[in-house]
């Protein structure tokens, strides 16, 4: 989404980052977003950051974060629980990564001790993972929820409110209702409620003093929807983070280049933009490496517009060139899973092929050949497209779905439109 930049002459230079979150002088654009969020946090609104996928969300709040420490108005903690298992793994991480605020740390061990030990002079030595592990240890489905009250409890009296960020807390909360073979018990339900009702409660309870951001590259909303529950996020203000505009997209091109020394024209920067159509950040960054290396190669310092059709043909929509994308078949596997996957493969691909369009009539065709229910391994075709629509993947249209985004749009048909059959020809 960033990276690092220079000034020089007014004139705005910019190095390739790296596929991480970016933040402080490798952030780029979002000023308008950082504001907005700002301003939620000062009200003390707890907000479900929504995008599709590289869309800079994780940048986005660590770049809130890093300046809301700087300013000292409040203190700041950044949990990832994308590994969790359940609630005593969260709860544990949650506890773990709040080491950073000191007073809240002090809290921490003070309930925790039998556990934790004396650990006050050697965090450092004893290593996260092994504070982690004498954390959870005397955790269990019966009393995680009150280890992680008291949790709640310490952020709530620190001396300085709190913003708790909590990264991928839709892959937890699809993994406690689906298990590893996707499938959603009343047992699993029950445990899902339980946690999001956990979860909610502390949000309310302390007005003020702690503000929650949730976020995750996956949506939270349709994996509780599938399961009734999506009235226990309804604690949230939704905030949908937007691709950036072409104006931007090609402003960041033009700097791009100018910080590798190359030139790119403001036609062939704007036929990038047009062929990405959506202007993901991370999509516009790879665009411009792929575009930066052929440029090297061939010892050359501008890029003509058949560069840009080559890279795009030959690197960007190659499994070698986008390996990245492949990760929007891997999320969809991650939510869906079992027959609902294959369905929510099978209606991208019809879109792809036709045009990039899923018509309504196609969809109606693949709800009377997969009627699927709740009790049954996937789950109805309207919840696989809302899930779709979601997660950035299709948006309505005239006529029925397209892809949001030309870049997927285009990788999706070269890797499975050769040998896919359409439904109407079945």
């Amino acid at each position: 989404m960033a990276s690092n930049f220079t000034q020089p002459d007014g004139e705005l230079e910019l190095v390739p980052g790296g596929s991480n979150w970016v933040y402080g002088d490798r952030f780029f654009d979002r000023e308008a977003e950082i504001e907005a969020l700002r301003e939620r946090v000062e009200n003390g609104t707890h907000t479900l950051l929504t995008a599709q996928r590289r869309m800079g969300k994780t940048s986005l709040v660590r770049e809130l974060l890093r300046r809301l420490d700087d300013e000292g108005q409040f203190a700041t903690v950044f949990v990832d629980l994308e590994a969790a298992m359940d609630g005593a793994d969260a709860v544990a991480e949650m506890a773990i990564q709040a080491q950073s605020v000191q007073s809240i740390w002090r809290r921490i061990q003070t309930w925790s001790t039998n556990r934790l030990g004396d650990i006050r002079d050697n965090v450092e030595e004893v290593g996260v993972s092994e504070l982690k592990v004498r954390l959870r240890a005397g955790m269990d489905a019966g009393n995680w929820q009150r280890d992680g009250d008291r949790f709640f409890e310490a952020l709530a009296a620190n001396e300085r409110p709190v913003v708790l960020a909590i990264d991928e807390l839709s892959i937890l909360v699809n993994r406690l209702l689906k298990g590893h073979d996707y499938r959603i018990t009343p047992e699993r339900r029950a445990a899902t409620d339980r946690f999001m009702s956990w979860l909610r409660r502390n949000c309310q309870a302390y007005p003020g003093r702690v503000c929650l951001i949730i976020s995750g590259s996956v949506g939270l909303g349709p994996i509780l929807r599938q399961a009734g529950l999506s009235a226990q996020a309804n604690v949230f203000a939704p905030f949908d983070l937007q691709p950036w505009s072409r104006e931007i997209s090609i402003d960041c091109l033009a700097a791009l280049a100018r910080g590798q020394g190359i030139h790119l024209s403001e036609e062939v920067r704007g036929e990038m933009c047009r062929r990405l159509r959506c202007c993901v950040p991370h999509h516009v960054q790879q665009f411009f490496h792929h575009l930066h290396e052929r440029l090297v190669r061939d010892q050359r310092s501008e890029a003509t517009m058949a560069d840009v059709a080559q890279v795009y043909e030959h690197e960007l929509l190659s499994v070698r060139g986008q390996v990245d994308l492949v990760h929007y078949e891997d999320r969809l596997r991650t939510v869906l899973g079992g027959q609902s996957y294959t369905v929510a493969l099978g209606l991208l691909t019809e879109a792809a092929v036709n045009g990039g369009l899923l018509t309504h009539e196609t969809a109606r065709r693949y709800r009377e050949s997969s009627p699927l229910s709740s009790d049954d391994e996937g789950v109805p075709v309207e919840h696989v497209l809302y899930s779709l629509e979601h997660d950035g993947y299709l948006e309505g249209q005239d006529g029925g779905y397209g892809f949001v985004s030309g870049l997927l749009e285009d990788w999706w048909r070269a890797r499975h439109g050769q040998y896919f059959t359409p439904i109407n020809r079945r």
